[in-house]
């Protein structure tokens, strides 16, 4: 069985092949800039009117990028659907400036610009120049999701969807959708819907790119021999972490990185551990929330990923780096390869 894993990050995209035939650490890997960052560069070098086409993706700079584009006194123009990367609420892209209009033909003088979390066009010309077949028998992709709801913010209608799936403790396997994605996760839709438009017949396996690390992470070498631990994803915008018991989540806790310090991230960590972090001390510091069913029975070791995951080294936790399948990159690409199997 041969699974293409895609995880789109803030700073990269970790993709790793893997052949069930092989061992996990002869999977081919790469590590590449997330599209935004090679986006917002093509934005910079562009000295012309631009029209925005293709799908809803992970922002980053790209808004920033466009705002100073029109600071030079170019045209933006966006279809009704990449805007949405920009702001869910059409009417706020609007306001800064951005026009909408899905008649591409109305603009042939503009540069063209293509948006989405994948290119899966790119990717198989790369991989067929190494002569390797672009042919899988599984495909997963992870991106962070807020999910959108028009009478709920982000940040709160996020954290209720994580709420209620984990009303029981599960398996971090079980936040991988294929057949059941929910409509809300819009960009999880744009990354099935830009497969479908390459002609993939595979539905593909889609999952938040936090929960595919957490998933990872439980499979590092260290992980599998723990029963009682806490895995942390400490991102460049957000901080994931998840209280694991008899390999099932018990509790989870997400803040704003830049919020938190070693000092403030470790007091959280105990309290999550011990079942009596609550949700509203989370959400009143500005980050996401908390959920906790159980205490675990005691932290035998904090398993940490991510690309801020020094901030662990000013904390007094016994920790230890994730590196399922011997690399740090690939924890969320191996949790989306276990989740595939695991299904």
């Amino acid at each position: 069985m041969r699974i293409l894993a895609i995880d789109v990050g803030t700073g990269t995209q970790d993709i790793m092949i893997y052949d069930t035939e092989k061992e996990l650490e002869n999977s081919i890997k790469l590590v590449l800039p997330s599209p935004h960052l090679y986006i917002s560069q093509q934005i910079r070098e562009i000295e012309n009117d631009i029209y925005f086409t293709g799908e809803i993706m992970g922002g980053g700079k790209i808004k920033k990028s466009i705002l100073e584009h029109m600071d030079k006194g170019y045209e933006v123009v966006m279809n009704s659907t990449c805007a949405k990367t920009i702001r869910d609420n059409l009417d706020q892209v609007k306001s800064i400036g951005i026009k909408i209009d899905d008649n591409m033909e109305k603009y042939a003088d503009y540069s063209k610009i293509i948006m989405g979390d994948i290119n899966i066009t790119k990717l198989s010309e790369f991989l067929l120049g190494y002569d390797l077949e672009f042919d899988f028998d599984g495909i997963a992709i992870a991106v962070q999701d807020h999910g959108y709801n028009e009478n709920m913010g982000d940040r709160d209608f996020r954290f209720e969807k994580i709420r209620q799936k984990i009303s029981q403790p599960i398996s971090p396997l079980e936040f991988g959708f294929k057949e059941d994605l929910p409509e809300y996760y819009t960009r999880m839709q744009a990354v099935r819907r830009i497969l479908e438009n390459e002609g993939i017949e595979e539905t593909p396996l889609v999952m938040d790119t936090k929960f595919a690390s957490i998933a990872g992470m439980c499979f590092d070498e260290i992980a599998e021999k723990l029963n009682s631990f806490i895995v942390i994803d400490i991102g460049n915008g957000h901080t994931t972490a998840a209280s694991i018991e008899d390999g099932k989540i018990q509790g989870v806790f997400e803040h704003h990185t830049s919020s938190l310090t070693g000092e403030s991230l470790e007091r959280y960590m105990k309290r999550l551990a011990e079942g009596v972090i609550t949700n509203e001390e989370v959400y009143n510091d500005h980050g996401h929330g908390a959920h906790v069913l159980n205490p675990i029975s005691k932290i035998e070791k904090v398993i940490v990923s991510g690309p801020k995951r020094e901030l662990i080294e000013k904390t007094n936790l016994d920790w230890h780096h994730a590196a399922p399948g011997g690399d740090v990159m690939m924890t969320g690409t191996v949790g989306l390869i276990k989740t595939i199997q695991g299904r």
